[in-house]
């Protein structure tokens, strides 16, 4: 089984659509007070609004012809000032490898394939956000090396 990476295109759009929806409806099922229901929650426009920003990359695995997983990355820099050093960071916005694909390395293939991207553009750290609910993934970031580096809190008022 060949898993290739490569670039989004915009005729990736409907093979992508029910990936974007196993994210969402993840995030939907254990926060529903943050996330509404909704089967297009990628719109197509915004969808191709990315792939036209240079500093949004949507990495797609493909075994065959079917995309079975995809990450979203985002450049980003922090400028320096007197409370933070300058740094270039690549934010991982999502990552889904399909539930009938897991555990087959296609996560850790992407996600390589982000840090070897990241290297080439001399950025400081990947970083990424992660739901305390997801053991699942909790764990494979840091089988390939991520750490915690901060943690997100609430205190719900209503």
């Amino acid at each position: 089984m060949n898993i290739y990476i490569r670039n989004a295109t915009q005729s990736d759009y409907e093979s992508l659509l029910p990936l974007f929806r196993q994210v969402h409806e993840f995030h939907v099922f254990v926060r529903p007070d943050l996330y509404k229901e909704n089967s297009t929650p990628v719109e197509q426009e915004f969808f191709e609004s990315q792939l036209i920003d240079e500093k949004q990359h949507i990495f797609v695995a493909t075994i065959g012809n079917d995309i079975v997983g995809f990450v979203v990355a985002k450049e980003d820099e922090v400028i320096e000032n007197t409370f933070v050093n300058e740094r270039n960071v690549i934010f991982i916005k999502s990552l889904c490898v399909s539930e009938t694909h897991r555990k087959l390395g296609i996560g850790k293939k992407l996600m390589k394939h982000v840090f070897d991207f990241g290297s080439g553009l001399k950025i400081d750290s990947i970083e990424l956000g992660v739901s305390e609910e997801n053991l699942s993934a909790i764990e494979f970031y840091k089988s390939i090396g991520m750490a915690t580096k901060s943690r997100k809190m609430e205190l719900k008022l209503k």
